[in-house]
């Protein structure tokens, strides 16, 4: 039996995530910012399912809850970070009230999650910590720059933790999940307000197909958070776990693409470095 913390479980992956752990046994602190959408679930595991009222961008809570859960349930063997929030727009048609969400919820929340926990992670001997990126933090698409901007930030943030927590024995992966229908609302999704030149660019297009119903995501939210769940079994952690048929074709295709542009930089690259006589000189 193991014991999990994770945000964000109102609906979504963070739902399912908790549903399928209580059911196979293990021993759950969930999170949300309404715990009384976990009520079905409390009163048929009782004390397997632990629970706190939690928005991750009030730091000065998320450190209390995470205390209170490491003191309540002694160790906590994996931390699942997967609050999240996500807008649709250009970036001119953002509000200043959303693009100070996204990056409180998906980027300063994450890090301070992270920063809470290390201290008991370390104490104990090690953990497993998941933080759900998306394909989003290796690709881009219009009308979604500030979703990406966090997500990006996030892995940039994960790839230097990854390496100062090894010693440690804390392990960490990020979950790259391609699009899925998962609930993902209740606040945690919003649309900016639009404005009429943007209705024909990319930008207007997949915003309009967002919301209309008309992008149809791949992804098996409940065989996509079993693959989270089973990661956790394998050692080393992967580093990032790519998840959907969609999520592999888009980041396959931006990786060449960034790498045949590398290359077709280097010659720029190194003509840039001091030539072996100045740096004799200086």
């Amino acid at each position: 039996m193991k014991t999990w913390f994770i945000t964000g479980t109102s609906s979504g992956f963070g739902r399912i995530m908790v549903e399928k752990l209580l059911e196979k046994g293990d021993r759950v602190a969930a999170t949300l910012r309404k715990p009384e959408m976990l009520e079905d679930l409390k009163q048929q595991y009782a004390n397997q399912l632990w629970v706190e009222a939690l928005d991750v961008t009030d730091t000065v809570r998320l450190r209390k809850v995470v205390d209170k859960a490491f003191a309540d349930l002694s160790r906590i063997d994996v931390v699942v970070s997967n609050a999240g929030y996500a807008v649709f727009g250009a970036a001119e048609e953002l509000t200043d009230d959303q693009i100070r969400r996204e990056i409180d919820t998906n980027l300063i929340g994450s890090i301070q999650l992270t920063r809470a926990v290390l201290p008991y992670l370390r104490h104990q001997g090690g953990g497993r910590i998941l933080q759900l990126s998306s394909m989003g933090g290796q690709i881009s698409l219009p009308a979604l720059s500030l979703y990406h901007a966090t997500k990006w930030g996030i892995e940039g943030f994960f790839e230097s933790v990854i390496a100062e927590t090894a010693p440690f024995g804390i392990e960490i992966t990020l979950v790259e999940p391609a699009g899925a229908n998962t609930n993902f609302g209740h606040g945690s999704m919003d649309v900016s307000p639009p404005m009429n030149v943007y209705n024909e660019t990319p930008a207007g297009m997949i915003r309009t197909a967002r919301t209309n119903g008309g992008y149809q995501p791949t992804l098996d939210p409940k065989k996509a958070v079993q693959a989270m769940i089973d990661s956790v079994g394998l050692s080393p952690a992967p580093r990032r776990l790519l998840l959907g048929g969609q999520g592999y074709d888009l980041v396959h295709q931006a990786l060449q693409e960034r790498l045949t542009a590398l290359e077709a930089q280097k010659d720029i690259a190194f003509a840039a470095d001091y030539d072996t006589k100045t740096k004799e000189s200086v």
